[in-house]
């Protein structure tokens, strides 16, 4: 039963709200704490306790952290790793603007001028240890 409620909370899994997101990278970063723990990661002005409380209930019920109850106090940690998230909104980003295709996603990049000659080379170096894999595998 759990695993198809954790199955079910991933697959309706949706994008973060800003406020969302940056509680995420605290936790992430952190691994887990008390929303006075997180509040110590915030930028000048803090938000209000009560206001970060709210959000990381909000991604509690949205299946991102979850938390373990010392009396009245909770500790929270994160359900998601970063790298599962970022996999996500990756693979939504190919699939809703590049059709799902890689040369597109380069193609963009190429053309906007948001790669430069170092970062080329090592793509291509990337793509040429790729492809020499690929052909150890076949």
């Amino acid at each position: 039963m759990f695993v198809v409620l954790l199955a079910k909370n991933l697959n309706m899994m949706k994008t973060l709200t800003k406020a969302e997101e940056q509680i995420m990278q605290i936790l992430w970063d952190e691994k887990e704490g008390f929303v006075k723990d997180l509040l110590l990661h915030f930028p000048e002005p803090k938000p209000a306790y009560n206001t970060v409380s709210t959000i990381i209930r909000i991604l509690e019920k949205k299946g991102f952290v979850d938390h373990r109850s010392f009396g009245k106090s909770h500790q929270y940690y994160p359900l998601m790793s970063r790298e599962q998230y970022r996999n996500d909104r990756f693979s939504s980003l190919m699939k809703d603007y590049f059709n799902n295709s890689m040369q597109q996603v380069l193609s963009h990049f190429g053309k906007s001028g948001s790669v430069n000659m170092k970062e080329a080379d090592e793509i291509i170096k990337m793509m040429e240890e790729i492809k020499l894999k690929a052909g150890n595998n076949e």
